[in-house]
């Protein structure tokens, strides 16, 4: 799907060739015809104003602020002279903003020596000097904190439960403020989530850091955060097309907003912008099923968005939406080529999903065999956009490039790269710009979210064993059983 970015689009697969005026006037209703005119350089033109706004907004694309704005006026923009009926789904969140000058210093048996932490996110404010606890349990029940000396700070190793559940427990419990260390190598990318009001603060370590401290006897810590939070208010842009059956909805999504710290342009410039693409692209093809375009809001902070939508719509709204494809983070620089696992195949994490998933898992499968590329399977944990839907029973699938987790040996053999480093080195950074993207795996990941987006328009076929003639009310999968705590794949679950 490469192409020059004057004449011609590459056709994915076979090399075959589209003028881009014939682009701009025939129905792309094949496959071939779709991927020659969903190209790179379509893609990157919306890349390109994605960085362009955040560049002119502080640096980011962050829900509530006048980046998130600005990238969804534009993406409005381009579905509404592509010809969908587009609409703006407004929600209220809490904005949360670290404001610096956090500080975690050893004060005693010998002062003077900083760690390396973040601020997790929905702390509160606070300055604390005092004695510190490493808890013996993992903090997840009170039973955990018998005998706390009040006061304290407490040391907590991730995992067990969310981070509310542990900050609430030490906060119950007298701690004067909370230092959370990974059970894992790498960086904890955790949130108390907008529901935590106190003001406690709470901090975040690696593991090696954690274990020091917890290795360290008579330690003392001044622990201090500065944050603020505050309601706010943001936006999903949805757009649906004019044609096509409206019992049987084919859903496509991405995310759109950034962190604060950096401009979002793989995550998740990368999958708005394949979705855009395919839109465009796809506006003039009459599916046999009406298509759902989604960017939603406010997924860094706890999958908002997403969740706002599902559980806004109605019953009858819901059982209509056939399926749901998700595309979060697809162009990472030291990729890997991985696919939802919906059926569960891999037996590594949550079970499998709704009817239906593994059958969206096996069409990506299949488009990455037919163009020599290895795949490998994603724990199916709803960590991303598609929690909520498959939290209803909504069969979704998706691919993903990969994230802050640290290519081994054998994915690098696998998929070339380097391993040792993680697979997006400038995860929710600052450097997550147009430098942060492996144009080839763009170019072909934005063929497959062209490809199933196509595929599911006009064929349903191994989705919950439903045909285009049987209403999907009846063959819901009310038995589904969700995992228990669905949050961001930026923000795991403490399991």
């Amino acid at each position: 799907m490469a192409g020059s970015a004057l004449v011609l689009a590459a056709c994915g697969g076979d090399g075959a060739v589209a003028p881009a005026q014939a682009c701009a006037q025939q129905v792309n209703d094949t496959e071939d015809k779709l991927l020659a005119c969903v190209t790179l350089d379509g893609v990157l033109a919306h890349l390109r104003e994605f960085d362009r706004i955040a560049k002119a907004n502080g640096g980011h694309r962050a829900a509530g602020s006048a980046g998130y704005e600005a990238s969804g006026a534009y993406a409005e923009k381009v579905l509404r002279d592509a010809g969908y009926v587009v609409t703006r789904s407004e929600f209220g969140f809490v904005r949360f903003d670290d404001l610096g000058g956090s500080v975690l210093r050893q004060m005693a048996p010998l002062p003077g020596a900083d760690f390396a932490h973040e601020v997790m996110p929905y702390s509160g404010s606070g300055d604390v000097t005092a004695s510190v606890t490493a808890l013996a349990g993992p903090g997840c029940a009170a039973a955990d904190f018998a005998g706390f000396p009040a006061g304290n700070i407490v040391l907590i190793e991730r995992g067990g439960c969310d981070f509310s559940q542990k900050a609430s427990l030490a906060l119950a419990a007298g701690a004067a403020g909370v230092v959370v260390y990974n059970n894992a190598e790498g960086p904890v990318h955790g949130s108390l989530g907008e529901g935590f009001t106190a003001d406690l603060p709470v901090l975040e370590v690696s593991q090696a850091v954690g274990r020091q401290l917890a290795g360290t006897p008579g330690l003392a810590l001044r622990m201090a955060a500065t944050t603020r939070r505050e309601r706010g208010t943001t936006f999903n842009v949805l757009a649906e097309s004019r044609a096509g059956d409206p019992d049987h909805v084919v859903m496509a999504g991405a995310h759109l907003d950034s962190v604060l710290d950096g401009p979002g342009i793989n995550d998740n410039g990368s999958g708005s912008a394949a979705i855009l693409e395919t839109a465009v692209q796809m506006a003039r093809v009459t599916p046999r099923h009406k298509v759902r375009f989604a960017l939603w809001g406010a997924e860094e902070i706890g999958i908002l968005g997403a969740t706002d939508y599902v559980e806004r719509l109605e019953p009858d709204a819901l059982a209509k939406i056939a399926l749901y494809l998700n595309f979060d983070m697809i162009a990472s620089p030291n990729a890997g080529y991985f696919i939802y696992d919906g059926d569960d195949s891999d037996g590594i994490g949550e079970g499998p999903g709704p009817e239906g998933a593994g059958a969206i898992e096996k069409f990506f499968e299949a488009f990455y065999a037919a163009r020599g590329k290895a795949f490998k399977g994603t724990d199916f944990d709803g960590r991303s956009d598609y929690g909520p839907f498959i939290r209803q029973g909504i069969p979704a699938g998706g691919i993903f490039s990969g994230g802050e987790d640290i290519k081994t040996a054998d994915d690098a053999a696998r998929w070339g790269g380097t391993a040792g480093i993680a697979f997006d080195p400038c995860y929710h950074a600052a450097c997550d710009g147009l430098a942060n993207l492996d144009l080839a795996v763009l170019d072909l990941n934005s063929d497959a979210v062209a490809a199933a987006t196509l595929r599911y328009a006009n064929d349903l076929g191994g989705i919950r064993g439903a045909s285009a003639a049987r209403p999907l009310q009846s063959v819901r999968a009310a038995a589904y059983t969700p995992p228990s705590d669905i949050r961001p794949r930026h923000l795991p679950a403490l399991k």
